[in-house]
């Protein structure tokens, strides 16, 4: 059976990693049977074996992949009688653009939304690590964003813009399906679902729509999931 490497909370059911999750929706698309290895951010000698210090980590047999993108082309290769993350080349390049733009503009708009609720949810060994290594890379004390979450709210909304006028005109980003491209979206708002208390759509938002749709199609991979708003 597959194995993946999924970062875990203080409580080991928690498991908010975006990346992690693009990975999990990817495989239950797939249909391809896994387990999940709870995995926390000061346990860096236990993906050693990887030859990276972050997860999400997939070990099938003798391989090993690291990386969420690398890991959905790996297991389309590996495993091509599942049904396919990119049916063509046109939907891999649609997926390619999307995976850039959420790991540059929507993941870091709803990091500085989410930052201080990560923290609550983490494992005590892992608190001192995440909150000294956060503020050196970003430049500002974590206590600082809760003071700024309406600007950053804000930001958020701006972000967003392109997501709502895509979706107002079809059912998903790749069309009338849900492709890989929104598993890669869909992990940003379950991260922020499941770490933050803010909610950042109306009930009617044409974002809510897509991701309820989303979210009655991958119902296995999201049943254990407890979401906070």
């Amino acid at each position: 059976m597959l194995e993946l490497y999924d970062l875990a909370g203080r409580d080991e059911a928690v498991r908010f990693s975006p990346f992690c999750w693009r990975t999990k929706l990817a495989l239950d698309y797939k249909g391809l049977p896994f387990r999940t290895v709870p995995w926390r951010f000061t346990e860096k000698e236990v993906i050693a074996f990887s030859g990276h210090g972050s997860v999400p980590v997939l070990r099938d047999g003798d391989n090993v992949v690291a990386d969420s993108w690398l890991i959905a082309e790996y297991i389309d290769n590996a495993y091509p009688g599942a049904p396919a993350l990119f049916a063509d080349r046109q939907s891999k390049v649609l997926a390619r653009f999307v995976n850039e733009w959420t790991n540059a503009v929507l993941n870091p708009a709803i990091r500085a939304i989410i930052l201080p609720d990560i923290v609550s949810l983490l494992h005590e060994k892992d608190v001192e690590y995440f909150v000294e290594s956060r503020e050196r890379r970003f430049g500002n004390k974590i206590e600082e964003y809760m003071t700024r979450r309406s600007d950053y709210l804000t930001n958020l909304a701006v972000c967003l813009a392109p997501l709502r006028t895509l979706l107002a005109k079809q059912c998903y980003l790749g069309g009338d399906c849900p492709s890989y491209a929104d598993h890669i979206v869909a992990s940003a708002f379950i991260w922020a679902k499941i770490c933050c208390p803010e909610r950042f759509w109306d009930e009617g938002d044409v974002i809510g729509r897509w991701f309820a749709r989303f979210s009655r199609e991958a119902a296995r991979a999201l049943s254990d999931v407890q979401f906070r708003w």
